[in-house]
């Protein structure tokens, strides 16, 4: 029987609730094979968050990347990406060998994808033909049960991957006709084909799911609490939009009709195109929304809180038709609203969401925001333009709010200070000095300022913390190349900055309130042959 219990009682943060935490992705974090992981490095990390007093690690989104390696276009929405699989923790399990990583690390700098793509498909091969050949046999029983719990994506992703590989990774609109169109009897045929590739996925996948738990569990522990980030909408070169068709607004030949995008605004006279399709509501709403509950709780296996990009959408989207070659001509449709999120909660039990809620707000947006009691994001970079309505002003913060210093899209704080206005400086320094707060380092002047103000959860991009400038930039919107291979190097990761943010979180009383439920270490990280 569906349940009468209202969505909105729930609420993320208690009253007089204060923590902080650190944003940054795992693919950043240091490491001996050219590209962050959730091995050693990242059991390292939440040590060093949980020495500093901080209680919440915030990442992007850890789909399988296609195009531009923009974590928010992802291959699949349920999938993981397999180049953060630790080669350390395979080891440990006994599916990799010393001699297999001999010669493959890399002490590159910034993320190297292509690199790190053909260096980690190799080592997985080696992992998988291991485990054919007898390797980790106590993890036979685990998979199986793995492929099993997760048939109802897993099966279409493989296959997805497996097609798009013999067909030189293009956009599945380009493959045959009666796959693009889902013939039965040629996806019987495929599948049989392709039947080992399709086992190698299905294993990639375990494996990181695996090793995801475990990182989860060990934060749990120290006391740490995992954000994690989804998109609103989908790529269009997806698993999602190719097995579902039926959920998206699309012709006959399976192209969307209309694309996903914001207006024009005062930073794109155009708006911005982003090219994803669009939901068919009617069609979610006909299915309890199963698809939306399914997504969010595949997440929610993996973290502990959801960061719910372009929150907006939800009230409603701005719908460009598909041959449009700017956002101009777009127009706003309708969203869900509050309807999925009470199915949401009626599964879930509750809604442990944070609203990305910035670019054009328009009232039925904060509205149910409102309703859902979700907190919202605030930026202080946006602050500082002299108008003191700006809700980015920390004396115009409620309490059920989340600042940050800036998001993965800004500038470092450094490099937006570096690059701001005359009345942006004159603001900015006004405002410390009403808390305050010296103006010595930018990064840090922010940081001080959002861990002073109102706001239940304070968070700044690592790069922040550290004070460092433009280049350590994660992303810039709008710019196709150069984005998302940002790393940390060991040295970066010295004691002194976190010892500078342990002495400011607990005399802001943001100090980590879970305590570890109890001693634990790292997986074995033993080597096996």
């Amino acid at each position: 029987m569906k349940s009468e219990r209202s969505a909105a009682p729930f609420r993320l943060f208690p009253a007089n609730y204060r923590a902080s935490g650190i944003l940054l992705h795992v693919t950043s974090l240091p490491s001996a094979y050219g590209v962050g992981d959730v091995g050693p490095e990242a059991y390292a990390w939440i040590d060093r968050l949980h020495g500093a007093s901080q209680t919440w690690w915030q990442a992007l989104p850890l789909g399988p990347t296609g195009y531009g390696n923009s974590p928010y276009q992802s291959l699949s929405t349920f999938a993981g990406n397999g180049l953060i699989i630790s080669p350390e923790l395979l080891t440990g399990d006994g599916l990799l060998r010393d001699t297999d990583c001999q010669g493959e690390k890399s002490s590159a700098v910034r993320v190297d994808f292509t690199a790190a793509a053909i260096l980690k498909h190799r080592l997985l091969e080696n992992a998988w033909s291991h485990f054919k050949a007898g390797a980790a046999s106590h993890l036979l029983a685990p998979y199986e049960e793995f492929c099993g719990k997760h048939a109802h994506w897993l099966e279409d992703y493989a296959l997805f991957r497996a097609l798009k590989s013999k067909y030189d990774g293009a956009h599945y609109l380009d493959w045959p006709t009666e796959l693009v169109e889902r013939d039965e009897r040629a996806l019987t045929s495929a599948r049989r084909e392709m039947s080992s590739r399709i086992d190698q996925i299905r294993f990639a996948q375990f494996l990181l799911f695996r090793q995801g738990d475990l990182l989860k569990t060990y934060a749990r522990e120290k006391g740490i609490r995992l954000i994690g980030d989804l998109p609103f909408f989908v790529s269009p070169d997806s698993s999602d939009v190719w097995a579902n068709p039926e959920l998206f607004l699309l012709d006959q030949r399976r192209k969307p009709l209309f694309v996903g995008g914001v207006p024009p605004d005062a930073f794109s006279p155009d708006g911005q195109l982003w090219g994803s399709p669009v939901y068919n509501w009617e069609a979610h709403r006909r299915t309890g929304y199963r698809w939306w509950i399914d997504r969010v709780r595949a997440l929610l296996d993996h973290v502990d809180v959801i960061r719910l990009d372009h929150f907006r959408g939800f009230a409603a989207a701005w719908h460009i038709a598909a041959d449009s070659p700017t956002a101009r001509s777009g127009k706003w449709v309708p969203g869900p609203g509050k309807e999925l999120f009470q199915a949401m909660a009626d599964k879930l039990g509750g809604l442990p969401f944070i609203a990305e809620d910035l670019g054009v707000i328009t009232p039925d947006v904060t509205e149910l925001r409102e309703q859902l009691n979700l907190p919202g994001m605030r930026v202080l970079q946006f602050a500082f333009d002299g108008d003191a309505a700006n809700p980015h002003l920390p004396e115009n913060f409620s309490p059920n709010t989340v600042v940050y210093t800036g998001t993965h899209d800004n500038n470092t704080s450094r490099g937006w200070f570096e690059h701001s206005s005359k009345v942006e400086r004159q603001q900015l320094s006004t405002c410390l000095a009403q808390h305050a707060i010296a103006m010595n380092e930018p990064g840090r002047a922010l940081i001080e300022l959002a861990w002073s103000s109102s706001a239940a959860l304070a968070m700044a991009p690592l790069q922040d913390v550290l004070n460092l400038g433009a280049e350590a930039r994660m992303n810039v919107p709008g710019c196709a190349d150069g984005n998302w291979d940002w790393r940390c190097t060991k040295e970066l990761l010295a004691a002194a900055p976190f010892c500078w943010l342990e002495k400011l979180t607990q005399a802001s009383g943001r100090s980590s309130t879970p305590q570890p439920m109890a001693a634990s270490t790292p997986p074995a990280l033993c080597t096996r042959t």
